[in-house]
């Protein structure tokens, strides 16, 4: 089973808009949304959930009335401020509350309990592609690493339970804990970057990042046509470290118009669908040539044995 990732340094470089198209274009898949924080590939595959099941990670401290004594030691001892005084009454402010369990272990009347948190929900749906795979985190809920596992686990199982051969997943932006979640394990990267100062940055960190995972890299330029000089300098780059590029993407009001109607580019009759594919096909042949390489000590190894 192969399993692609698309990320990008940044957000808002066409990540999303790609992944769609690759969605459409790809046979025998599993489409999974790993941008657990912002999410919006769910807006161009107009999903219909299946099942949804909420996502519980970490704990939340709340004061029962009843058995609280009013002594105030819970507030003097909360060092993130999160326990007020209300009305005469010590509550939990659950925004403020970190889980740290201090109140919990310190309140002598055993007042305080430390209940299960719900930070947001995760759900598997049918798209007019195939089946889907995604969530949502609630604002400001952490353990977004966690929740990318959670995703990739149910869509493996998901692909093996259909009989299907490919992951395809949209990734996080930039290079934090949901991107390194997403990449560990991954046949292939598709990095879509900009050619930009800042997107030169940005790619040399995402490059970085798959050569600590040894994750094969390949990259696309979107709107290569704004700064032909900067493309050239960023693909040459690509090359040096080993990398495969994919392709360019010029600069196309089509690309917002797919968007607007809810559809990926290679749906609609944009001069940009056979561009696009062409790239498809090169990151398959790619993804196809490095899970060949990793595969081959393992073949060694049985031979070996």
């Amino acid at each position: 089973m192969t399993e692609i990732v698309v990320i990008s340094g940044k957000g808002g470089t066409g990540k999303t808009s790609l992944t769609a198209s690759f969605a459409h274009l790809a046979e025998d898949r599993i489409v999974c949304d790993l941008d657990v924080d912002a999410p919006d590939l769910h807006i161009l595959l107009a999903p219909k959930h299946l099942r949804s099941e909420p996502f519980v990670s970490g704990h939340e401290a709340a004061i029962d009335p009843g058995r609280c004594t009013d002594c105030g030691q819970c507030a003097a001892l909360c060092r993130f401020g999160a326990v007020r005084e209300v009305d005469g009454e010590y509550v939990v402010d659950p925004v403020r509350c970190e889980g740290c369990k201090v109140c919990v272990a310190c309140c002598p009347a055993g007042a305080v309990d430390f209940l299960d948190k719900t930070c947001g929900e995760r759900h598997v749906s049918a798209t007019r592609f195939c089946t889907m795979v995604h969530a949502r985190l609630f604002p400001g809920e952490e353990n977004s690493g966690r929740l990318v596992t959670l995703l990739r686990r149910e869509a493996r199982a998901l692909a093996e339970e259909e009989g299907r051969s490919l992951i395809l997943c949209d990734g996080s932006p930039g290079i934090g804990c949901p991107v390194i979640s997403s990449l560990s394990g991954a046949d292939l990267a598709v990095a879509v970057t900009e050619p930009t100062p800042s997107g030169a940055h940005d790619f040399a960190r995402v490059a970085e990042l798959c050569a600590h995972f040894r994750v094969p890299l390949a990259l696309v330029v979107n709107k290569h046509d704004l700064n032909p000089e900067q493309t050239r300098a960023i693909e040459d780059a690509a090359r040096a470290m080993g990398h495969v590029v994919a392709g360019r993407i010029p600069f196309h009001p089509d690309v917002t118009a797919a968007m607007l109607a809810r559809k990926a580019v290679t749906e609609t009759d944009s001069p940009l669908a056979p561009l696009i594919r062409d790239i498809w096909t090169t990151i398959l042949e790619t993804a196809g040539r490095a899970a060949k390489t990793a595969a081959a000590p393992v073949l060694t190894t049985l031979k070996g044995a």
